[in-house]
Parts: structure tokens; sequence; C-alpha cells
């Protein structure tokens, strides 16, 4: 055989080999609690893609982020590692400008390592598609600027997703702890017209690099989404799904804290996202519920959308698609809205697989982490394996949902503080000691705290051999939502400002 005919043949079968290699459409939903349809978070909620896609693959109904909040969860689930492991807590810093993972190589690099061709939009990383750009240059200045010399998370982006048009002043006027102006939420545009919203954009992006994919090379593209995220602005068609009274609200009791520790309220001490007393009193619950619906309803048909175009490109057989979201939202429960808690409402979230290696038509109560995703898809895609990750592959229970997962999901936020998830118990414990245990089959509102109870001494000593043998103080130059505790002092530090137990909550 000539030289020439011996690289001919080589070239032929390295992309006969790419070509065989499944495809992955990575779909994230910002804020996006389990208000799902075929999850029953909210016996109201329509979401009719992410149902069928469901129907079409395994979807998992314990599923938990490694800490509720938008930077640390993403960067988690990118890298492999915990929150913990990397002290990433806040929404600063982006970890390129730390140097133990400034070169780490994370998910979307791991495949274009492998030949894929790997594009993105929207919100992936906390700072939409990462630092160092790509094609489309989308990536967040501030990042870039930190880290100008990384290299790019993917190789093709375009810079659209985020709220995307804005009414000329907030629809619900001003909010307390500071008015932030992302803490706004109703009908808007008026005109029904949907296409200037960013989610809209980052959705119709997408479908154009799935149709123009090349042939021969397998491809990683994923689409960030922004909604449910505040501010919830929907047109007035995705309201029009949910009736305008109280039957939409999700159920509480009153005084849902008053069995809690108050070391819970230092994880959301002092945020823009208003309590559950500003919504009542404003007469906005009602309002931001529908909103939040509505802007779930609207991103469904947005993925509905990614979805058909797979299937007119003829690559809905040969490509994994996986759907998930960075940590749940509370809206009214236990007295909140917002993330940073360590219950269900803020930890469980949707994630969704099907394609190449899963079996359709599951449903799995194995708990189950975000930090899983990497080496599941890197397993299902059939890459090299990582033994750098601290997830778990999901594949046993992509091929049976009934195999027994070898550990419960954890959840932290901040140093110290941390949720353990099985099937039957979530347990968590703070920062100062305090605790607290629900039985989240007969209470799956978590509204009685079994901590005290000398009965259920066994259960938390058994879910405590699961918290982080890695627990980091906060990284250098973290920022927003960073949380420590002195317990020589026994007083907390909230975003630089000292905590003590006198303090009255703020509202």
């Amino acid at each position: 055989m000539t030289l020439v005919n011996f690289i001919f043949v080589f070239l032929a079968l390295a992309s006969s080999l790419l070509a065989a290699k499944p495809n992955v459409l990575f779909i994230a939903i910002d804020d996006q609690n389990d208000w799902i349809g075929h999850l029953g978070g909210h016996e109201m909620a329509k979401t009719p893609n992410l149902d069928k896609l469901a129907a079409r693959g395994t979807t998992f109904t314990n599923a938990h982020c490694n800490m509720p909040l938008c930077n640390p969860s993403r960067t988690s689930l990118l890298l492999g590692l915990r929150p913990t492991t990397t002290g990433i807590y806040g929404l600063s810093p982006w970890f390129r400008t730390l140097p133990p993972w400034k070169d780490r190589v994370a998910l979307p690099q791991h495949f274009e390592n492998h030949g894929y061709l790997t594009a993105a939009t929207g919100k992936i990383y906390h700072g939409g598609t990462g630092g160092g750009g790509g094609t489309g240059k989308a990536k967040s200045k501030k990042a870039a600027k930190e880290a100008p010399n990384a290299k790019p998370e993917f190789m093709v982006t375009a810079p659209y997703g985020g709220v995307g048009t804005k009414p000329p002043k907030k629809l619900i006027g001003e909010t307390p702890m500071g008015n932030n102006p992302l803490m706004d939420w109703g009908v808007w545009p008026l005109d029904n017209d949907d296409t200037g919203k960013g989610d809209y954009q980052v959705a119709s992006w997408t479908v154009e690099q799935i149709k123009k994919a090349p042939k021969g090379q397998p491809f990683f593209i994923a689409a960030g989404f922004f909604l449910p995220h505040v501010p919830c602005y929907a047109t007035q068609k995705w309201f029009d799904l949910y009736p305008d009274d109280d039957s939409v609200l999700p159920k509480i009791i009153e005084n849902d804290r008053a069995d809690t520790p108050r070391f819970s309220w230092y994880l959301h001490w002092l945020l823009p996202e208003p309590r559950l007393k500003f919504l009542k009193e404003a007469n906005q619950w009602r309002n931001l519920v529908r909103s939040y619906l509505a802007c779930t309803s609207f991103t469904d048909a947005q993925i509905g959308r990614l979805l058909t175009a797979l299937d007119e490109s003829g690559h809905r057989d040969d490509t994994i698609v996986v759907v998930w979201g960075d940590h749940g939202w509370h809206l009214g429960e236990k007295e909140i809205t917002g993330k940073n808690s360590l219950w269900d409402r803020s930890t469980k979230v949707p994630l969704i697989f099907a394609g190449p290696g899963v079996t359709p038509g599951q449903r799995c109560n194995q708990p189950a982490e975000l930090l899983d995703i990497y080496p599941t898809l890197i397993e299902l895609a059939g890459l090299t394996k990582r033994d750098d990750l601290e997830g778990l592959s999901l594949s046993p229970q992509l091929k049976d949902a009934t195999t027994k997962r070898q550990r419960p999901a954890v959840t932290s936020h901040n140093q110290g503080n941390h949720a353990v998830r099985s099937e039957r118990w979530r347990y968590i414990v703070y920062a100062d000691g305090s605790e607290e245990l629900y039985d989240m089959v007969n209470d799956p509102n978590e509204w009685t705290n079994l901590a005290a109870k000398s009965e259920n001494a066994a259960i938390i000593t058994e879910h405590r051999k699961w918290l982080p043998k890695i627990d980091l103080p906060p990284a250098p130059n973290s920022a927003s939502r960073v949380l420590t505790y002195d317990p020589m002092s026994d007083e907390a530090m909230w975003e630089g400002t000292t905590v003590k137990r006198s303090d009255p909550v703020p509202e």
C-alpha cells in the first residue's frame, strides 16, 4: 500500500469512527425547580415538550444540584467537582482565575478533545458561555478580562440569551432589600410577540447549528435558557394557560420555620428575592407564581423547537439529549422566594436523558446529582473515562431505573452547610451544628423537622457519613452570596457583614 493510500484509508477510518459517536444536545434551564408536568412539582404545570422527551428517555425524579446558586452549581457540573472541593460558593470568582483550575478540562473541552464540534449560546456557565470566548465571542467580559489566556470553553459561540426586551420601568413597583431591578414579573411584551426574548433567540441560533452541523463529525451543542429566572416576563398567551386565582399557589403552612434552626436564615440572610410576607402584603404572590409558570411553559416551547429541529435534521436517533436545571426556586415555601436554601424546593431539579444508551419511558427515583452529568455523558459517548471526577455515571440507571445508586445526593451551601438526600430522607446540617431531618415519603413538603427525635439518631448517623470529606473555605476573591461562620464567636459573616444571634431577620 502506498503512503497516499495509507493516509486515505487512515483518514476514512478516523472519519468513520468519529461519525459513529453520538451527538450531544445539552440544554440548561435557569432557576427551574420541579414545576414540570411529568415531575408533578405543580399539578398545573404545562410542559408538553419536556414531557414527551421524558417519555422517550429516562427522567430522574430525585435529582439535585450541588449548590443552590448559579455560578457554583454550573462550575461544579462542568468541572465535575464539588463546590466544597473548589471553594467556589459565590457568584464570583470565575474558576479560570484560580491556579488549581485554570487549565482543568471542562466537560465541553473533553468532547472537543475527542473530535467533537462544540457550540453554545445562552447561559451555560454563569457568565454565558464562559470566559475565553469562541467564534461568536459570547463570553463574560469580566471573566475574559480576568483570565485572558484561557482556552475557549466552546469552539463556536453566540451572544444570545438573557432577559431580552424589557418594560420601561418595573411592572410591580419597588421591592424590599434593595429594590433590585431583576425583582420583577408580569405580562411583557404586551403584543404577544416572543421573538424579542433572549431565550427565543437562543433557540433560533441553536436550531441553525443543528441544521448545519457538519456531516462526519459529531457535535456537542449547548443551549442555556434564562427563564424562568427573574425578571419573569411572559406574553399573555402563556399566562392564559393558568387560572388567575389562588388555586395556582403552592401549599404552605403558617409558621413553617418555627421548627427550623435560626442558622437556616443565614443562608439567605439579605437577598433581593422578597420574602413571602412582602408578596402577601403587596398582593403579588399569585402574580409571581403565574409568571413563573408562564415562563416555564414558554421555555418548554423553545425546547420543543430544538427537539423538532433534531427530528427534521435526521439526528433524533444518534443524539443524546440531556436537560437539566441549575437549581430550584422557592415561591413562598418556607416563607421565602428564590434559591439559597438546603430544602428540596431549592435543590431539586429536572434531569432528563434521551437517546442512544438510554432506556425509554423510565422514571428513576434514585438520588442523582448534577455532578453526575459529566461522567454519564462521556460514558454514553464512549469517550476516555476520567479518574478525577467526583460524580458517578448514571448509565446503570439509564439502562435500568431500578438499579440502586451507591450513595445519596449531596448539596452544599458555602463551607459547613450540607444536605444529604436519599430516597426517603433529607438530612441537613449547618455550620453551627444545628440539624434538620425530613421524611420525604410521608412529609414531602418538609413541614416537620424530625432531627430532635431520639429514634432517628441512626438515620442521622447513616446520612452524616456522606458529608463531603473536603470542605474548603471560600476561594480567593469570592463574592455575592458568600457565608462564613466563626464557632469561637458564634458569629456568621454574610457578604462581608457580621450576623449575630440577636439580629432581626431582614425583611
